[in-house]
Order: structure tokens, then sequence, then C-alpha cells
């Protein structure tokens, strides 16, 4: 039932490998980059208030695909931007693999940035006006008062976010990103006798990949609830 898998060009662990890095670097973009925008978010300087509300409105509400795309045909092919050597023997690979990144911390970090923003409304007023009257400034208030208060509460909504991020790096198989849904993919043309046992294969993958994910995150979330 499963002998196509002998197959030597069925790299079906590294499609999945694939599929992880993408949602670990692209995880950290979106969190380093989502943060910068919940900041800027309740910034009291109305251009950065006004950036952060733009960039959230247009970005959250593109789709993926066309995000993705778009970091593809846009800024590689016609903008020639080059994330990788271009000497390298794998730079195709490297680039597209890399441009997905690109694209993937553009999109999530919206969600992350709500996130966020969310747990700092949850901070009670009264601590920044404390540490404003000790005479911090608003970014030492925000870093040093506000996140680390804000993180601990949304703990929960984060992991949501990355658990949809593991499932949106499908999306990098339209650019030719070798993770696992393009393996799928041309595992479907080549095994039509198998089509269930490829469907099957898959959705057992990223379940493997998804819950545990979900059961770590859900007992970090427990562990550093503010209790109120």
């Amino acid at each position: 039932m499963f002998d196509f898998l002998n197959n030597p060009d069925y790299h079906l662990l590294d499609s999945f490998w694939t599929t992880i890095q993408l949602t670990f670097f692209s995880a950290i973009g979106a969190l380093i980059w989502g943060t910068v925008l919940a900041g800027m978010r309740v910034s009291p300087v109305p251009v950065m208030r006004a950036f952060g509300t733009a960039y959230v409105n247009i970005f959250r509400n593109t789709p993926l695909t066309v995000i993705i795309l778009f970091a593809s045909l846009g800024l590689s092919a016609t903008l020639h931007l080059k994330l990788a050597p271009s000497a390298s023997p794998t730079f195709l690979v490297d680039n597209s693999f890399r441009i997905a990144i690109l694209g993937f911390i553009v999109y999530t970090a919206t969600f992350v940035c709500e996130s966020i923003r969310s747990g700092i409304n949850t901070v009670p007023v009264g601590q920044a006006e404390a540490a404003r009257a000790l005479g911090l400034n608003f970014t030492q208030v925000l870093w040093l008062i506000v996140l680390p208060q804000a993180f601990r509460s949304v703990i929960g909504p984060l992991a949501n976010v990355i658990i949809a991020l593991l499932k949106n790096t499908t999306v990098a198989s339209i650019i030719g990103v070798a993770e696992a849904s393009l393996l799928m993919s041309t595992m479907v043309e080549n095994e039509s006798d198998h089509l269930f046992s490829v469907f099957a294969i898959f959705a057992v993958g990223f379940v493997i990949l998804v819950l545990p994910l979900g059961l770590l995150l859900g007992w970090v979330a427990k562990k550093v609830e503010v209790k109120r």
C-alpha cells in the first residue's frame, strides 16, 4: 500500500523538515516584527500609530497567496531582490526559501501585532502611569513594564497564530519551495492509484507536527498565565 514511498525521488522527511524550518524562521521574524508593530499601534506619536494601523489593515486583509506571489514575482523577479548568494549552486532554491519566509513574516506579523496589542490592553493603566512618574519614557515603560505582562497573557492566542503559520507554509509551494504540500502535489500526480495513501501520509504528518506544538504552547500558557 505504501510501496511508492521507496521511490528515491520522494524525499518525505526532507519536505517536512523544510516545513518545520519555514515555520521556525517565519515565527521568529513575525514575533519580532509583530512586537514592533504593536508598539507603534500604542505609540503616542501619531505618525507611528498611523503607519502601524495602515500596515495591519492592509496586509492582514490581503490573501497570503498574493503576498507570496508578489514577494517572488515582484521583489525577486522584477526588482531582482537577492536573499541568497547568487554564485551559490543552490541559489534558486535558497532564494525562494528566504523569499517565502519574508512573505510569511509580512503577513503573520499583523496577527501577532493584534494579539500583543490585546495583551497590552489587559495591563492596568496605573502601572504605566506609575512608571512614567518614576521618570521612565514611553519606550522604557513599554519594554520593561507593559510587554512582559502582555506576552504572558497572550501565549494562547500567539500559539494559535503559530499553528496557523505552520499550516500556511503550504502556500510556499506556489513559488517552488520544496515543502510538504509540493511533494504531496507531485505524488498525487504520479501515484493516481494510491491517492488515499498519499493524503493519509501527509494528513498524519501535519497532525504529528501540530499536536505536540499545540500541547507544548498550551502548557507554557498555563505556566506563565497572569493571575488576576
